[in-house]
């Protein structure tokens, strides 16, 4: 294979505005449609350097470039509109993590591809409210981390406390959030402010395999390990005051939880055992793919069906994982304050997917069109008005919530118009890598990394401290960088800075 000079590749690339790339048709072979990236100044050079390094000469292995991974997704049958990367993009399995793309699901060639789901399905994030304010907070500080702590189970091993045996599993599966309900570990409203009130409708847990069940049964109600966290924020900015009044965020100081975690080693499971599958699928169908992590079957075929049940039952155990932890967060706060989770105002404000594919309409070319999104590393950030979104949020569009590294502050956005037409109503999702996990254990120290947590003011409660260089907030990019790039693009508008106090980690 021939390996361009980095000012070949530039020809191919475009600077549309000061927040917008273009990557023309003929970057990658086979493209349908073009590619675009967002990013400030900050950004692009990390873009664009992680470009210029793979053109240097033995550069093989690893994974591609995320230009590179941008338009071998443009390249994918069925594709509409643009192969999306959103400013927090970095390189993963196939798509790469912050891309968007969405397929016709008319057009009998389109597909879904693992790839552009990830393995963590539905990894996402919750966001609570409370009437606490930060100086009822700080003298408890660290009894209340300890207790959120105690209360859910972290670490890569962890086992939930959740009772659960195969038939609950089951029903969870299929049931998502309203499972959690009929078990009286949610409120009724928090499914209210919940992306498809938490339950996916196509879930059908006979297409998950034996192994994924295995699995999943001990971990419902666990945190996880890697970027997964439980963190108290402190309200630090109101950019919106109408928008955050709504969310019930009214004052600076304001107490939140943020919890982000997705569906464990089930939904790991799941992806696996549908790229074994769609492996067969891609052979039998002749579908080609500039990259075999891109993996694939048509929507309709029978493993393109599968896929889509497994998934939704992913994202359904995922939507009970959170409400689980929703509900041990509720008890560690009553316990510490000797008050009902009710009379400390503990409702869930929002909870957001970054991890998934989903039958959503859109305008495409000026007609209204039937697309399977999918979303790996994205939000979803729906416009004033839209049907989809909660009826508290209809004025203001809807809550996309932004979590950001160990120790860094995290953002709540609102959807927007632009956002609608220009990415599938689709925005950020986080910080995004700048580091890899093995560099940062390399580069980084542990114990000057929970010094500086503790020099900013920020407790901390940790399984493991190889985790803590791994997700030190210098292996990211900056989530202000990210987030201020959404913004003044248009796909999303910035409306509550929360910085952390108190971080729970796996």
């Amino acid at each position: 294979m021939v390996v361009r000079q980095y000012n070949e590749e530039l020809k191919y690339l475009e600077k549309m505005s000061p927040y917008c790339w273009k990557i023309k048709m003929g970057f990658q072979p086979n493209m349908k449609v073009e590619g675009v990236f967002y990013v400030n100044s900050t950004l692009e050079k990390l873009m664009l350097d992680e470009l210029k390094n793979a053109c240097r000469p033995g550069m093989t292995g690893g994974f591609l470039p995320g230009v590179k991974q941008i338009a071998n997704v443009a390249a994918l049958p069925g594709i509409v509109g643009k192969s999306i990367g959103l400013p927090d993009i970095h390189s993963g399995y196939g798509f790469a993590i912050g891309n968007m793309a969405a397929f016709d699901m008319a057009d009998p060639t389109s597909i879904v591809s693992p790839g552009g789901v990830g393995f963590d399905i539905n990894c996402g994030v919750r966001l609570l409210r409370t009437n606490l304010h930060e100086k009822d907070v700080q003298p408890i500080k660290e009894q209340l981390a300890q207790s959120l702590f105690d209360h859910i189970p972290v670490g890569v091993g962890s086992k939930g406390i959740i009772p659960m045996n195969a038939r609950d599993l089951e029903e969870a599966l299929e049931m998502g959030m309203d499972w959690s309900l009929r078990e009286g570990y949610v409120w009724a409203e928090d499914k209210e402010h919940c992306e498809e009130y938490g339950r996916l409708l196509n879930a059908d847990p006979s297409k998950v395999s034996l192994r994924a069940k295995k699995r999943g049964l001990p971990q419902l109600g666990t945190l996880g390990a890697g970027n997964h966290y439980a963190e108290i924020q402190v309200v630090d900015e109101i950019y919106d005051k109408y928008a955050a009044g709504k969310m019930g965020i009214e004052r600076l100081g304001q107490v939140c939880v943020m919890i982000h975690s997705g569906s464990r080693g089930f939904g790991h499971q799941v992806a696996t055992d549908a790229l074994v599958q769609m492996e067969k699928a891609m052979k039998r169908d002749q579908i080609e793919t500039n990259d075999r992590q891109l993996a694939c079957a048509r929507i309709n075929s029978v493993e393109g069906q599968d896929y889509l049940k497994a998934m939704a039952a992913a994202a359904n155990f995922a939507w009970v994982n959170r409400s689980s932890m929703t509900f041990l967060t509720r008890q560690a706060f009553a316990k510490q304050f000797k008050m009902a989770p009710d009379d400390l105002d503990m409702h869930v404000i929002y909870d957001v997917s970054h991890n998934i594919a989903k039958v959503e309409e859109h305008i495409v070319d000026g007609k209204p069109r039937t697309l399977l999104v999918h979303r790996k590393g994205s939000t979803r950030a729906f416009p004033p008005h839209h049907p989809l979104i909660p009826v508290d949020y209809q004025l203001t569009g809807q809550p996309v919530l932004i979590g950001g590294t160990m120790g860094t502050c995290s953002y709540v956005l609102t959807g927007t118009h632009q956002g609608m037409t220009e990415t599938f109503g689709s925005t950020c999702h986080g910080a995004g890598r700048a580091l890899s996990r093995a560099k940062s254990r390399r580069n980084l120290d542990y114990k000057e990394v929970l010094t500086k947590l503790e020099g900013l003011g920020i407790s901390i409660r940790v399984a493991s401290p190889k985790l803590v260089m791994e997700e030190a907030p210098e292996s990211y990019k900056n989530v202000t960088d990210v987030v201020n790039t959404c913004h003044a693009a248009g796909i999303s508008k910035k409306t509550v800075k929360l910085r952390p106090i108190a971080v729970i980690k796996g």
